[in-house]
């Protein structure tokens, strides 16, 4: 039993079941006991590698966006860049690098990193020393200004709720006790929920998942880009339309875990719902681009002619190994199709580069 099962065995005893909401901040945001306090999750030696970690490509034509979209804001003398969980600031390190090529976009540049775990801002620390970052727990100490943010692989993480359908009743969805072993275990609360009459019609069995935390984020990120300019970039896996089932996932050492086997020492994810994200940016006033999948994103800011030129100067082996990052980046069978990218921005911003539609404005 982990220290964190215990505390949260202790906590249904005492108050009744917790919903899977609960469940999941506190599995990974736990003050002292949270998967993201604690040691190294990323990487070949963690439990899950994300697009930054593939291949350097990625970071670069990130940082290249970004370097775009600030020309298209009219360059402003000063821009906040902002990564919302930079993990262990590998993708920052190489759009930082890649911005170089557009001396006055890093000369603009005021680095802030929305980070709550102490080991990788150590890691941030020495790996963007140069940058010079400023940390924060939660975007809204970031200071006022024009900004660009990046969050990639990080609305994932945060809280869902889920509800069942039951007969003709929606009811949410709890994590509690088992009667014998304690063990954790799903169950329905009793009595129909408050959403009940949002979350339409569905067959008996059928679970709908809700983010209200991640809606939140994505209107805060839209009210700041509306009233001061600037743009936010979401990459994610999830859906671009709403649907029915259960998406809540564990992974441990590269591998499926059980959800509620071992709290705080499993990554905990679910698919994003990009079309509630985008709803809620519109609603905050602000434009909205995509989503569109990860590989056409990655295609149209160039990484197929960013692959082959590292691979003139690589070894048989390194030539391999970007044909194997860049399939696994854009491949239809993979992140390519699973993962999409959202952007939110100012509603003056006509056209970013990787989005081919016009933006969805929000309703006057």
């Amino acid at each position: 039993m982990t220290a964190l099962a215990a505390e949260i065995r202790e906590r249904i005893r005492r108050d009744g079941p917790i919903s899977v909401a609960t469940y999941m901040e506190l599995c990974l945001s736990h003050p002292t006991l949270g998967y993201y306090r604690r040691g190294e999750r990323i990487g070949a030696a963690g439990d899950f590698i994300t697009a930054p970690e593939t291949s350097q490509m990625f970071g670069e034509l990130i940082g290249l966006w970004c370097a775009a979209v600030w020309r298209a804001m009219g360059a402003p003398a000063r821009v906040r860049l902002v990564e919302l969980g930079p993990g262990r600031g590998t993708l920052m390190a190489d759009a930082l690098r890649a911005a170089r090529t557009v001396p006055a976009f890093l000369k603009a540049l005021d680095l802030h990193l929305v980070e709550t775990s102490e080991s990788l801002r150590a890691e941030q620390r020495t790996r963007l020393a140069e940058a010079r970052p400023a940390w924060h727990e939660r975007l809204e100490t970031v200071p006022p200004g024009p900004l660009l943010v990046v969050a990639n692989e990080f609305f994932d993480a945060l809280p869902i709720r889920q509800f069942e359908r039951i007969d003709d009743d929606w009811r949410e969805r709890v994590v509690a006790l088992a009667p014998s072993s304690e063990a954790f275990r799903f169950a329905a609360a009793p009595a129909p929920c408050a959403e009940a009459g949002r979350l339409g019609h569905a067959p008996t069995g059928a679970i709908v998942e809700r983010a209200p935390a991640r809606e939140a984020l994505a209107a805060a990120l839209a009210a700041r880009v509306a009233a001061e300019g600037g743009a936010a970039l979401i990459v994610d896996y999830g859906h671009a339309r709403p649907g029915t089932g259960d998406t809540l996932q564990a992974l441990r050492r590269h591998r499926r875990h059980g959800v509620l086997d071992d709290p705080g020492d499993a990554d905990l994810t679910a698919h994003v719902d990009f079309s509630a994200l985008a709803a809620a940016a519109r609603r905050a006033g602000a434009g909205v681009f995509g989503p569109v999948a990860q590989g056409a994103f990655l295609k149209a800011l160039g990484i197929e002619e960013r692959a082959a030129a590292l691979r003139r100067n690589a070894s048989a082996s390194q030539a391999q190994a970007i044909d194997a990052a860049l399939r696994r980046l854009t491949g239809a069978h993979g992140m390519g199709a699973l993962f999409k990218a959202l952007a939110i921005t100012h509603p003056a911003l006509d056209a970013l580069p990787g989005f081919e539609a016009e933006p969805e404005r929000a309703a006057q």
